[in-house]
C-alpha cells in the first residue's frame, strides 16, 4: 500500500527523521489558521510521482498566494486523480539535494540501501556513477558502518555524516518495524544552515502486514467503497471497467484469467483472488462482492490444490441458491477433486469445464 506524503512524514516524525514544519488542509479556509511562517510550499497529496511537472506543487509568499494555490489545486485533477488534500509546508532554504531509499531487492532477498548525491530527480535518471547501493544482512540488521561507508560518497562533512548516520538508522527502524517494501526520501535536503531534512516522503507498506499497523488503516481512500469492503472481508479485489465478473485463486491465475478474457474481446469487471482456501463459506461470500459490481456474467477459474474443486463447487452452489444468482455463470475447475466438483456443478445447471480457454469461449458465446 502506497502512503500519501503527509502520512509518510507522520511516520518520519515518529521515528525522529527531520521533516519541514507543515499542516494538511482539505479546503482553502483552513489556511487562515496556518501558522508555520512564510514562504510556504503547497503540495498536492496524490499517490503518484511527477506531480511537480504536472503542476501539483505551488510556492506561496503570503496567505493570499497560498489561498489562490489551494483554490486551484483542490479543484484540479492530476493524471486523472482528484486532489482532496494539500500539504502546506515551510519552504526550505536548500543548499544541496540528495537521494536516499531502502527497498526490498527480490533478487538478493534482502533490503538494499540506495543513496546518491544527485537528489531531486527520478532515480532512473540518476547517473550510475552517482548511485551507491548497499545490501543489508537481515541476520545482522542495520549497522552504523553502512552509514559511515555511504557518507563520503555523498560528499558529507563530519557534522553532516553524524546527522546522516542517525537519520539512516531511524529510517531503517521505520522500514523494519512497519514491514515496508520501500521508504524513499527524494530529495533529502541539506539546508543552508547545514541540516539534513526529508523534503519528501514515499512509503510503501506490505499490504499483507497492515493488520499489524492499525495507525495507518485510514489510508485506503484511494480504494473504491467496494474494494475497501472486500479488504475488510479478507479478499484481494479490484474494480475494473468491464462487464465480466471474475473469481479465481492465486494472483497469477487471476491475472491470466483477465488476460484470457481480453484476448477473446471480453472485458473483466473485477479482479477477485480467493487465495488458498478450502472453505465453502469463503467461496460463497466472494459472490456478493462480484454481484455488487453489477457484471453481466460471472467466470470462476480455479486450479485446485489447497483449494479443492469440490469445495469450490459447493460454495458456488450455495451462493447461487442464497443470493439468487440468475445471470450467466461459467466455471473452470481443474486439480484436486475436479471431477467431483464438475459433477456437482452440472447437477445444479452450471456450465463447468476443465480447460480455461474452453470456459472463456463459453462466456463469449453466452455474451453473444
Amino acid at each position: 500500500m502506497n502512503l500519501y506524503e503527509f502520512q509518510g512524514k507522520e511516520l518520519f516524525r515518529k521515528f525522529g527523521i527531520p521533516v519541514p514544519e507543515g499542516v494538511v488542509v482539505s479546503q482553502e479556509s483552513e489556511l487562515d489558521s496556518v501558522k508555520i511562517g512564510w514562504p510556504v510550499v503547497v503540495k498536492s497529496q496524490v499517490l503518484f510521482g511527477g506531480r511537480g511537472k504536472a503542476g501539483g506543487i505551488r510556492f506561496a509568499d503570503d496567505l493570499a498566494a497560498a489561498k489562490a494555490a489551494a483554490r486551484d489545486l483542490l479543484s484540479a485533477s492530476l493524471k486523472g486523480s482528484r486532489v482532496k488534500r494539500l500539504l502546506v509546508e515551510q519552504k526550505l532554504k536548500i543548499s544541496r539535494e540528495l537521494y536516499l531509499s531502502i527497498a526490498i531487492d527480490t533478487s538478493r532477498k534482502r533490503p538494499v540501501i540506495m543513496a546518491s548525491k544527485s537528489g531531486g530527480m527520478d532515480i532512473e535518471s540518476v547517473p550510475e556513477s552517482d548511485l551507491v547501493a548497499r545490501p543489508v544482512d537481515t541476520l545482522i540488521g542495520f549497522s552504523p558502518y553502512l552509514a559511515n561507508e555511504l557518507a563520503p560518497k555523498l560528499d558529507l562533512d563530519a557534522a553532516l555524516s553524524k546527522q546522516f548516520s542517525a537519520l539512516l538508522s531511524n529510517l531503517y527502524r521505520l522500514f523494519d518495524q512497519y514491514d515496508a517494501e520501500l521508504v524513499e526520501i527524494n530529495p533529502l535536503v541539506i539546508t543552508a544552515d547545514s541540516k539534513l531534512v526529508a523534503a519528501d516522503a514515499k512509503v510503501v507498506i506490505d499490504q499483507d502486514s497492515l493488520f499489524r499497523h492499525q495507525d495507518i488503516t485510514g489510508s485506503y481512500e484511494d480504494m473504491t467503497a467496494l474494494e475497501n469492503e472486500a479488504r475488510m472481508k479478507g479478499y484481494s479485489f479490484v474494480e475494473l471497467d468491464g462487464n465480466i465478473g471474475v473469481i479465481a485463486n492465486g494472483a497469477g491465475l487471476t491475472m491470466a484469467t483477465l488476460d484470457s478474457l481480453l484476448l477473446h474481446s471480453l472485458k473483466p469487471r473485477n479482479f477477485l483472488d480467493l487465495g488458498g482456501t478450502d472453505s465453502v463459506e469463503t467461496v460463497k461470500n466472494a459472490f456478493p462482492l462480484v454481484l455488487a459490481a453489477e457484471p453481466k456474467a460471472i467466470l470462476v477459474n480455479i486450479f485446485g490444490g489447497v483449494t479443492k474443486c469440490d469445495t469450490v463447487a459447493q460454495g458456488i452452489i450455495a451462493a447461487k441458491s442464497e443470493f439468487g444468482i440468475d445471470m450467466p455463470m461459467v466455471v473452470r475447475l481443474s486439480g484436486v477433486h475436479e471431477e467431483e466438483g464438475r459433477a456437482l456443478l452440472s447437477s445444479s445447471g452450471i456450465s463447468a469445464f476443465s480447460n480455461m480457454t474452453d470456459a472463456v469461449k463459453k462466456v463469449a458465446e453466452l455474451m453473444g
